[in-house]
């Protein structure tokens, strides 16, 4: 791990240096690209000096029990050991979180895509809901929503919604509610009081930027056509809504909740990379070994990955057997508790994993 941490911090340093070179001041791609990587590094090499100025102490705080003193003095010194023995504990375990590869994706802005699966009506009522759950969540967060395109029903679910989620770490926390999710409840509609079992899939999609995926213009069939609501009603006469499709992938995506078509491609534009990225980066590890994967799922929208039963107001996430008596709360967007589960458990199977290619 030492070894890890003293390449970690001479490249640190080599970045400093290559921060100050002109040549790399006026390239602006380097530039950028060296900045981050020395930021994502600042944290890792900041408590590495941590570390060692800590065990720097404890080795001439033990030190000087070879050296005669009276039984206070003695006390003193064993007193600081104890205590520099733990700091350096506690340090040392941050060391090993610091190390866990990171998803080079946490730090961006999340598209999410909400479609109402099995079970109509209640189906798109439940996609409604998750929604909802997720703006709130959002707003707790400090994070922006802007809808990007959606297909509402006349009784206020959605068959299809899809919007993005802007600040920082929004994916780093949206990721795991990749998947299928059911909801177990009475249904508004249902007179005889029986429960019934819906669900609506959850997709998240890091957005992409240009550089990021090649996507070329002649490779994208464009179509516009009227937006319109639901029930069929004209929502304008215009043609501003846009559908693109990715010819080399058959992937399609439409925008119609802006007026303006410009800004409904624009849309479209960001969906369609996140998408055409996704497939990419599907493609190149459908090979990965399954027991390698990480411990909270595949991300696969079609893994049933949690239940919402209303009469028990309970949720239970299946991917790490974690049940919550809060589904009342967790709607109202208070998910941290699920979420942080996840977040924990992901990094003990890196850690894990980490630590069995070390040895």
């Amino acid at each position: 791990m030492f070894d890890r941490l003293q390449s970690v911090e001479d490249r640190y340093d080599r970045l400093n240096e290559l921060l100050s070179d002109p040549d790399i001041v006026s390239d602006t791609n380097k530039l950028r690209d060296y900045s981050k990587e020395q930021s994502d590094l600042q944290e890792t090499v900041e408590t590495y000096r941590e570390y060692k100025d800590l065990t720097t102490q404890l080795t001439e705080a033990k030190a000087m029990f070879d050296e005669k003193m009276d039984a206070d003095m003695r006390e003193m010194v064993k007193e600081e050991v104890n205590e520099l023995d733990q700091q350096v504990s506690v340090v040392e375990e941050r060391l090993h979180k610091l190390l866990i590869p990171k998803d080079p994706n946490d730090d961006k802005n999340v598209i999410m895509e909400i479609r109402g699966a099995a079970g109509g009506d209640e189906a798109a009522l439940f996609a409604g809901d998750l929604y909802r759950m997720y703006t709130r969540f959002a707003e707790s967060n400090g994070w922006k929503i802007q809808v990007m395109d959606s297909n509402p029903t006349g009784l206020g679910g959605f068959k299809e919604i899809v919007f993005m989620i802007t600040g920082k770490g929004a994916y780093s926390k949206m990721k795991y509610e990749n998947g299928a999710h059911r909801v177990q409840r009475v249904p508004e509609t249902e007179s005889g009081g029986r429960i019934h079992t819906s669900t609506a899939t959850v997709a998240c999609l890091p957005e992409v930027e240009e550089v990021e995926v090649d996507i070329h213009e002649n490779d994208i069939r464009t179509d516009t056509y009227a937006s319109s609501g639901a029930g069929g009603q004209s929502v304008n006469t215009t043609m501003s809504a846009v559908r693109l499709t990715h010819l080399p992938t058959n992937t399609v995506v439409t925008c119609q909740d802006e007026k303006s078509q410009i800004k409904n491609k624009a849309s479209a534009m960001k969906v369609l990379r996140a998408r055409v990225y996704e497939k990419f980066q599907q493609e190149a590890q459908a090979e990965y070994d399954a027991v390698r994967k990480s411990a909270v799922g595949t991300g696969d929208r079609s893994e049933r990955i949690r239940t919402y039963n209303f009469p028990q107001n309970r949720v239970t996430d299946h991917r790490i057997g974690l049940t919550i008596q809060k589904l009342d709360q967790i709607l109202q967007g208070k998910m941290d508790e699920v979420i942080d589960a996840l977040i924990i458990e992901e990094q003990s199977a890196r850690m894990e994993s980490l630590n069995n290619d070390q040895s």
